[in-house]
C-alpha cells in the first residue's frame, strides 16, 4: 500500500541530503515518499475515516510536496508534509459529499453482534469523535496523531514543538477526553 514504516523515534538521518537530492532530479523524491508515506496515510485516514479517501488525500499530499518542493526553505520535511496534510483533509471536507445514512448502515453488515450492540458501538464511536472534535485544537492535532501511530518525537516535530510540550498536550486532551466521555455517559444513564 504506502511505503515501509520506519522507526519513528529518532529524527530521520540524511533527511536533509534526501530533500537536496529530491531538489535536482524529482526522481529521487520516492525516498521522502517511502519514508514518509505511512505517517501521511495514518494521519488521512484518521481524520476522513475513509480508506479510499485517505489514499487519495495521501497521494495528493506527496503530490503537492513534490511540486512544492522548490518552495520548501529547510527545517522540519515531516512538519511541512503535515502542513500540506492538513490543508489536503481541509479540502477534503469541502469537497466531499454528505454520505446517506444508508451507506453508513452497510458498514455494519457484520451482525455477529445483535442490532443493540451495533447501535451502542456506533454511539460510542460518535461521542468519542464529537469529543475529539471538542477539544482545544493543539490538543485534538497530539491526539489524531497519536492514534494515527506517530510517536511522540514525530508529533512534536510535525507541530513544532518540544516533545515534553507534546507529552503535557496529549495528558490534556486525554483528561479532557475523559471527562467529556464521563458527563456524555453520566446523561445517557440519566436518560435511561
Amino acid at each position: 500500500m504506502f511505503g515501509r514504516s520506519r522507526s519513528s523515534d529518532a529524527v530521520a538521518p540524511g533527511e536533509d541530503a534526501l530533500v537536496a537530492a529530491a531538489l535536482r532530479d524529482r526522481r529521487q523524491f520516492a525516498a521522502l515518499y517511502e519514508r514518509y508515506s505511512v505517517a501521511v496515510y495514518r494521519f488521512c485516514f484518521l481524520r476522513l475515516s475513509d480508506r479510499q479517501a485517505a489514499e487519495d488525500a495521501t497521494s495528493e499530499v506527496f503530490l503537492r510536496a513534490m511540486r512544492g518542493l522548490d518552495g520548501f526553505r529547510g527545517g522540519d520535511f515531516l512538519a511541512w508534509l503535515y502542513a500540506i496534510a492538513r490543508n489536503v483533509v481541509a479540502s477534503s471536507y469541502r469537497s466531499r459529499k454528505p454520505q446517506e445514512p444508508l451507506d453508513a448502515a452497510t458498514e455494519l453488515a457484520d451482525f455477529a453482534d445483535g442490532p443493540e450492540e451495533l447501535a451502542m458501538l456506533q454511539a460510542e464511536r460518535a461521542a468519542l469523535r464529537r469529543a475529539v472534535e471538542s477539544l482545544p485544537d493543539a490538543q485534538r492535532q497530539v491526539i489524531e496523531l497519536h492514534l494515527a501511530g506517530w510517536s511522540l518525537r514525530d508529533s512534536a516535530r510535525a507541530m513544532g514543538k518540544t516533545t515534553e510540550a507534546v507529552k503535557m498536550l496529549r495528558f490534556r486532551a486525554v483528561q479532557g477526553l475523559r471527562g467529556s466521555l464521563e458527563s456524555t455517559q453520566s446523561y445517557q444513564e440519566g436518560v435511561r
